[in-house]
C-alpha cells in the first residue's frame, strides 16, 4: 500500500509537494576563491525542506563532473561551474540569479 504526503495529501506517488517547492525558491548562484587559488561555486537559497538537497547536490556534482559537498543546506562545487549549474537548475523547474 502507498503512503499518503502529510503536507498535500495525496499518495506517495502523486506529490506534487517537491514541484510547488521548486517553483517558490530561487537559487543563488556565486563563486568565491578559496585558499591556494581554488574556485568553489556555490548554490544558495534553496531553503525549503521538501527539496532533497542531497540529490540536487548529486545531480549537480555529475552534471558537472565535479566534486563537491552541502554543508547546512548550501551546495558547494569545486571548480568554475555558474553557467552549466544554472542551467541544469532551470531545467528542473528552479528560478536562478548568477552572481
Amino acid at each position: 500500500m502507498a503512503g499518503i504526503c502529510n503536507l498535500c495529501g495525496l499518495p506517495d506517488e502523486l506529490c506534487i509537494c517537491q514541484e510547488i517547492a521548486k517553483e517558490q525558491q530561487k537559487a543563488i548562484i556565486s563563486t568565491v576563491r578559496r585558499r591556494y587559488g581554488k574556485i568553489v561555486t556555490i548554490v544558495e537559497g534553496i531553503d525549503d525542506t521538501a527539496i532533497d538537497i542531497g540529490k540536487l547536490a548529486k545531480l549537480l556534482k555529475g552534471a558537472c563532473a565535479s566534486g563537491g559537498t552541502v554543508k547546512g543546506r548550501t551546495i558547494e562545487l569545486q571548480g568554475q561551474h555558474k553557467k552549466r549549474v544554472a542551467k541544469v537548475l532551470e531545467q528542473n523547474g528552479y528560478q536562478v540569479e548568477v552572481r
